[in-house]
C-alpha cells in the first residue's frame, strides 16, 4: 500500500515541477523516489523519515549551487523599454506650474522636465525616467 501512496506523490511533484518550472517541488520527487524504493525494505515510519531527511538534504544543499549556476532571464517590462525614447512635447512642460505632456509612440504621457527647465511646445525630448505614469525628460 505505501508503496502506491509513495508513487502518487512522485508522479504528482513531477508534474508540480513540470507545471511551474522553477524547482520548486523536484527535491521532493526525487526524495519520493527514494521513500518508493525504500517502502519495499523499511516500515512506513522509517519511510517517511527518509523522505523527510532527503528533502532537506537536497533543499539545503542543493538548491543554493542550482540558483548559483541557473541564469535569471530578465523581460523588461514596457516603461524600461521606453527610457532613451525621442517624444514631442504637446503641451509645454513646466514643473513648478504641473504643466507638460509629450506624445511617445502615439501615446499621450504627463512629463517633467528632469532639470525643473521649461521646455516649449514642439520641441523634441529624451526619455530619462519613467515614474508611474509620468515621463521624465530632458530636452535634446
Amino acid at each position: 500500500m505505501s508503496i502506491i501512496i509513495w508513487a502518487i506523490i512522485l508522479v504528482l511533484t513531477i508534474l508540480l515541477e513540470i507545471a511551474t518550472m522553477q524547482l520548486v517541488s523536484i527535491w521532493f520527487a526525487v526524495a519520493s523516489l527514494v521513500a518508493l524504493i525504500s517502502a519495499m525494505f523499511v516500515e512506513p515510519l522509517t519511510q517517511f523519515v527518509i523522505f523527510v531527511l532527503v528533502s532537506f538534504v537536497l533543499l539545503v544543499f542543493t538548491r543554493p549551487l542550482l540558483k548559483k549556476v541557473m541564469v535569471e532571464k530578465h523581460q523588461p517590462t514596457n516603461y524600461e523599454l521606453d527610457i532613451g525614447k525621442v517624444a514631442t512635447v504637446i503641451e509645454t512642460i513646466d514643473t513648478l506650474s504641473q504643466t507638460g505632456r509629450v506624445s511617445l509612440n502615439g501615446v499621450d504621457w504627463t512629463a517633467t522636465s528632469v532639470d525643473n527647465s521649461i521646455i516649449e511646445n514642439g520641441s523634441q525630448v529624451v526619455v530619462e525616467e519613467v515614474e508611474g505614469s509620468k515621463l521624465l525628460v530632458k530636452k535634446l
